[in-house]
Order: structure tokens, then C-alpha cells, then sequence
């Protein structure tokens, strides 16, 4: 037996002794033993594998795309989704000609507000330089437009408020409370915007309704690109 071993085994632990000195011999085991021998011996983790690496960049990208999707508008619905969802179906009831007629004098009054006729009430002359751009970028919700020219012959004569102002057609509500779906293209409208109404009755007597004609091959756009759109002079061909 190596006389090393023998002297340490005789002498006990260093702890031990430490503890001896200050407790008594009873006290100095019992701590010993909690805290020295039973103590628990807290080992660190190995080194990750390349499949923790792995899981650990796809939990923070999912963690990303998140709070990315969290913070970003929701998506807009397509053409196909706002058709199969039926958003801009109108219902029997709805389709009603006097209904529309408030939705028209409102529009009207916009329009008195668009071409400045409010300010200058005796203003019956609209400038195509001045006011061609304003008209050209107005909302036609509400106006109530006259086809007078068409490829197709039937569609001549139709008269009705418009309800829904697409790039490529015109929705309008009849008289005779009919729904109508005209397309742009090839076809010419007409529209009247009544002057506003004065306290004088002579002069509202003999003041006349403001004629335009609106080219539909020139106006495939929506309402809401034609506010920033603009617009310059170009010859037609077809007149």
C-alpha cells in the first residue's frame, strides 16, 4: 500500500478537518455529509448537434415571419374571391330607381363643387382648359349617363344612375328598375349636370343643364386611378 494514501485516508478529508475546527465533531459530519458528500454536481450541456442548429434557425424564422405577417396589412381579396363572395351583388330589394335618385343629387352637388359653380354662379360656360382634367378625373358613382352611340344598336337609348364604376364597364339602374351592365368600349355617354339654384326664381328659369358626352373608349380606368392620373389631349381616330 502506497504510505501516501495511508497518511491521507488517516488525516480524512481537508473539508472535514475545516469543519471540525469550528463545530463539534457531530455537527462537523452531518455537514460534511450534506453539503460535501451528498451535494449534487450540476454538469454543463455538450455542444449542440447540427439538428438543434437546425431547429433553432427555424424556430427564429418562424418567429420572424410572425411578427412580419403581425405588423402587415391584410391582404386585398382578388377578383375571383370578391366574385365568389358576391361583394358588389345587389339584392332585389336594393334595386330600386328611387333609391338612387338621393345617391344622384348628392352627386350633382360634387360635381358643382368640382367645376367651381357654387363660387361664380353665373358661371354657364366650362373652360376644356381648365375643367377637362377635373372632369376627366371625377367619380361617376351616381351620375346618370345616356348611351347616344354604340357598335351595338340595342344599347342605344339606355338611360340609368350609375351604381358601379369598373375599369372596363359602367353598372347603372333603369327606370324601370333594371340592372345593366354597359361596357365602355365603343360607346359614348352622355350626362347633364343641372346648374345650382338661386334665390332668384327668373334666373334659375333661364338657366339651361350643362350637355357632356363622355368617350368610353377613353375612360377604361377606375375611379380611384384617375384621381392621380393625368390626363393629356389626344386626336380620335374613330370621330
Amino acid at each position: 500500500m502506497n504510505p501516501s494514501n495511508t497518511a491521507s485516508s488517516g488525516r480524512g478529508h481537508i473539508a472535514q478537518q475545516l469543519l471540525s475546527r469550528a463545530y463539534s465533531p457531530d455537527t462537523a459530519s452531518e455537514l460534511f455529509t450534506e453539503k460535501v458528500k451528498q451535494k449534487p454536481l450540476f454538469l454543463h450541456p455538450t455542444s449542440s448537434t447540427p439538428a438543434d442548429n437546425r431547429s433553432r434557425r427555424r424556430l427564429h424564422r418562424l418567429r420572424k415571419k410572425e411578427y412580419f405577417l403581425r405588423k402587415q396589412k391584410p391582404k386585398p381579396l382578388s377578383a375571383r374571391e370578391k366574385r365568389t363572395s358576391g361583394i358588389y351583388d345587389l339584392s332585389k330589394e336594393e334595386i330600386r330607381y328611387g333609391i338612387f335618385k338621393g345617391l344622384h343629387n348628392m352627386w350633382v352637388e360634387y360635381m358643382h363643387d368640382v367645376l367651381d359653380m357654387k363660387r361664380n354662379s353665373s358661371q354657364n360656360y366650362i373652360n376644356p382648359l381648365v375643367h377637362g382634367s377635373q372632369l376627366a378625373s371625377a367619380d361617376f358613382h351616381g351620375a346618370e349617363l345616356e348611351i347616344v352611340r354604340s357598335r351595338c344598336v340595342s344599347r342605344v337609348g339606355v338611360k340609368g344612375i350609375v351604381v358601379r364604376d369598373s375599369k372596363f364597364t359602367f353598372v347603372v339602374v333603369t327606370e324601370k328598375d333594371e340592372v345593366k351592365t354597359i361596357p365602355k368600349e365603343h360607346t359614348v355617354f352622355r350626362f347633364e349636370i343641372p346648374p345650382p339654384r338661386s334665390e332668384n326664381t327668373e334666373t334659375n328659369v333661364n338657366k339651361k343643364n350643362l350637355t357632356f358626352e363622355l368617350h368610353g373608349s377613353q375612360f377604361e380606368n377606375r375611379s380611384v386611378d384617375r384621381a392621380n392620373k393625368k390626363f393629356k389631349w389626344r386626336n380620335l381616330d374613330y370621330l
